[in-house]
């Protein structure tokens, strides 16, 4: 008889990587020290509802390089569970959550972490309201960031409320708690990251790149090394 698994603390990670950056570790290693998670799950995206270009790099390009990104950081593991569907469907990470969550073993708990920029277009996404209640949201904020601006980006009929001051898991990393409450007066925690400087854009560095025919003067600093060496080999973003 095969015993059962463990429960786990394990937050969602979703997003493009295109490319994944020393911005997304720092953010990941923040959340999983403050709540103390067993596991971050990096979810490249498959195809993003909101961004009908789609990504400049494949999913197989971006899911490699993320796996690079992870290499050797104990509790930043890979996930497929926003690949691409056989439909051509695109992504919603309602559904990828629920789905998530069911496979997780008994009494595990799932979280959602969101960037600044993700969470402030957060409303726009389909069952944006339902999400908090699904995976309670870790929002790594910039520092000095108003709150009002946090409570503005809240999907239609959600409130931000005060809670019991939260302890972080880390005394290096500052966390922060309120509890998020819906019309049906439903509530689920609502955790930020106020003190995370991670001036980083995906955008940027493909620009850079493009602009420098490589990765190297580009991506210095900014890109773990087998993500860098990756782009230049595979000539992404040129």
């Amino acid at each position: 008889m095969n015993e059962a698994s463990p429960a786990r603390r394990v937050a969602f990670f979703g997003g493009s990587f295109d490319p994944p950056h020393q911005g997304h570790l720092a953010v990941a290693r923040a959340a999983r020290l403050a709540l103390g998670l067993d596991a971050v799950l990096f979810a490249p995206v498959g195809a993003q509802p909101l961004k009908a270009a789609g990504a400049a790099a494949s999913f197989e390009d971006r899911v490699a390089m993320t796996r690079l990104a992870l290499a050797g950081d104990a509790g930043l593991e890979l996930s497929l569970a926003d690949a691409p569907k056989a439909s051509g469907a695109p992504n919603y990470t309602l559904e990828t959550l629920q789905t998530l969550r069911q496979e997780l073993s008994p009494g595990s708990v799932l979280f959602c972490l969101l960037g600044a920029d993700a969470f402030l277009g957060l409303k726009d996404w389909r069952g944006a309201a339902s999400i908090p209640f699904v995976a309670p949201l870790i929002v790594a904020s910039r520092p000095g960031q108003p709150l009002e601006d946090l409570k503005a980006a809240l999907p239609k009929g959600l409130t931000l409320e005060p809670e019991a001051s939260t302890e972080s898991a880390s005394i290096a990393v500052e966390l922060r708690s309120w509890s998020l409450r819906n019309p049906e007066g439903d509530t689920a925690p609502f955790y930020l990251l106020p003190g995370l400087d991670v001036d980083v854009s995906a955008t940027g560095i493909r620009i850079q790149i493009h602009g420098n025919r490589g990765a190297r003067a580009a991506g210095r600093d900014l890109l773990p090394s087998g993500v860098e060496e990756y782009i230049r080999a595979h000539g992404l973003y040129c």
